[in-house]
């Protein structure tokens, strides 16, 4: 396992976890903890403590390596400024520790009293189907972006054929601490920032579905293709993961000698309301193995698993939080990968 999807395991584990520590969560403010909870990320992973735990979620020897050293290692006072910190420094042969040099994407996407709040960091992309129009949620984060190139050059960065110093296709990411160096500068800043976009919109009668995809996708299929092929197999399937299954099948190139089609590919399809088709009734529908619920469209007390990568985790209260993380490469690390990651869920 790479470090970039150490970093991912990492925010699979810990992320939603720090958006409910947030004060701004408390008071309802979720784009304000969503915010804080992904630059928090960043800050978690530096130092011993940081170093090991990516090190316990990354390779064997890794993990080896990082248990030892938990036993070597000794927290420092878990007080900082008088409050307790729920992630204290430790002492130990890795303190100096900036973080790691590979990243992950992040799409978060949290649904409560039928408002969709959806923050994003890197080129992955959330879309909902509005009466069969792809209504996007969030922006790939690419260096090409005004915006986006304006912060790079303002920290010292460059682009070289639109990558960032020459390596990186994408100028936001959790984790990426090469590019994160720029000491007079704040992490919203830095060449590289998981600083998200968040957009809010109120859900409605007239929305279908909702996907959350990675880059491997959306560079073979624009929003609304996608859209339109799952609406043409919602007409004839009902298992959301076999819907998956067909785009990454329409996706994926015929071989692996480069171009559209060869990069690492994640989906997680979230259906609103399932259409209305002839034959058995909805309770002789045949249960998906993975793991699926129906629930009314008003969810104010209803609960769904947080997904990272596929992965159920945890309980967010009161709301469904559907997230997708993705490792990237760098231009000089990168292999042509056809592993592929589903998660369906009905809501």
């Amino acid at each position: 396992m790479d470090a970039g999807q150490a970093v991912a395991k990492f925010c699979s584990k810990y992320l939603h976890e720090q958006v409910l520590k947030q004060e701004s969560y408390l008071s309802g403010d979720l784009d304000t903890s969503l915010q804080k909870a992904f630059l928090r990320m960043d800050e978690m992973m530096r130092g011993q403590r940081g170093w090991r735990e990516l090190a316990r979620l990354g390779d064997n020897m890794e993990t080896v390596t990082g248990m030892i050293e938990g036993l070597m290692c000794s927290p420092r006072s878990g007080q900082v400024n008088g409050h307790f910190d729920d992630w204290p420094d430790e002492e130990g042969p890795q303190s100096g520790f900036d973080g790691p040099n590979c990243g992950s994407t992040a799409c978060v996407a949290i649904i409560r009293n039928n408002q969709l709040v959806v923050a994003n960091a890197g080129d992955s992309r959330c879309v909902i189907s509005r009466k069969g129009q792809a209504y996007e949620m969030s922006k790939d984060h690419k260096p090409g972006l005004e915006v986006e190139r304006e912060r790079i050059r303002n920290a010292g960065g460059f682009i070289v054929v639109g990558r960032v110093n020459g390596t990186l296709n994408l100028s936001r990411a959790i984790g990426d601490t090469e590019f994160k160096q720029n000491k007079k500068l704040p992490a919203e800043q830095q060449i590289i920032t998981a600083n998200p976009d968040i957009k809010t919109v109120e859900l409605c009668d007239d929305d279908e579905f909702l996907v959350l995809a990675c880059d491997g996708i959306w560079d073979c299929m624009s929003s609304q293709q996608l859209v339109d092929y799952v609406h043409e197999q919602l007409s004839t399937e009902t298992k959301l993961s076999e819907i998956c299954e067909r785009v990454f099948e329409r996706c994926l190139a015929p071989n692996t000698n480069g171009g559209e089609g060869c990069d690492n590919m994640s989906m997680i399809l979230v259906q609103f309301k399932r259409p209305v088709q002839a034959g058995p009734s909805a309770a002789q529908q045949p249960t998906s193995s993975h793991q699926s619920m129906e629930v009314d469209k008003d969810i104010t007390e209803k609960f769904l698993p947080f997904f990272f990568q596929g992965e159920a985790t945890s309980d967010l209260t009161n709301a469904i939080v559907i997230a997708l993380s993705t490792v990237h490469f760098m231009a000089a690390d990168a292999e042509n990968v056809r592993d592929k990651e589903i998660t369906e869920t009905r809501c």
